[in-house]
């Protein structure tokens, strides 16, 4: 899978979770055994599996959108697959210690979020580490001509017969 389609597929799931979470029917209350947390707005359970509240709802939309954004191009997408890699591995570690698994009491990081923040920081970091960073997208690239505004008489007075000629001498690979 390519890093572009990775953060199209991961920016629409997350994005769907985020607006699902904002949705009350989709959320049943937390059982009496759950960890109790200081922000109660909007908190229950997802699908009755994950728990959720509106900041757990808004990290879910932000994430999401980055997702988006990493696929369109705005961001890079081996970025967003790296970084969703350590902080969905921070997060599956903090949902396993009961001092942090609810993040001070703001976010709940417990039950099902753990293995679900896990596989997405699995995924991600297959995807983010797979290949060198700098192979994935062209117009990133240091020697593109296009980044490096140079007009052709200005080429020519260093004495160089072609663009693809660089002031170091040798041709580069087209």
């Amino acid at each position: 899978m390519k890093a572009s389609t990775f953060a199209l597929v991961f920016g629409i799931a997350y994005l769907g979770a985020g607006l699902l979470g904002l949705v009350p029917a989709a959320l049943m209350p937390p059982p009496a055994d759950a960890p109790p947390t200081h922000l109660g707005l909007m908190y229950g359970y997802l699908l009755g599996l994950f728990p959720v509240n509106i900041v757990h709802t808004a990290v879910h939309l932000a994430i999401g959108a980055w997702g988006l954004a990493a696929w369109t191009g705005r961001t890079s997408a081996v970025g967003f697959a790296r970084a969703l890699a350590v902080l969905y591995g921070v997060l599956a570690v903090m949902g396993m210690l009961p001092i942090l698994n609810t993040t001070f009491g703001l976010i709940p990081l417990h039950s099902h979020d753990i293995w679900l923040h896990a596989v997405t920081a699995l995924a991600a970091a297959y995807v983010g580490w797979r290949e060198p960073a700098e192979s994935h997208e062209r117009r990133r690239m240091m020697m593109d001509r296009r980044q490096r505004m140079v007009p052709v008489a200005h080429e020519r007075r260093f004495g160089l017969a072609d663009r693809r000629e660089h002031f170091g001498g040798g041709m580069s690979p087209a």
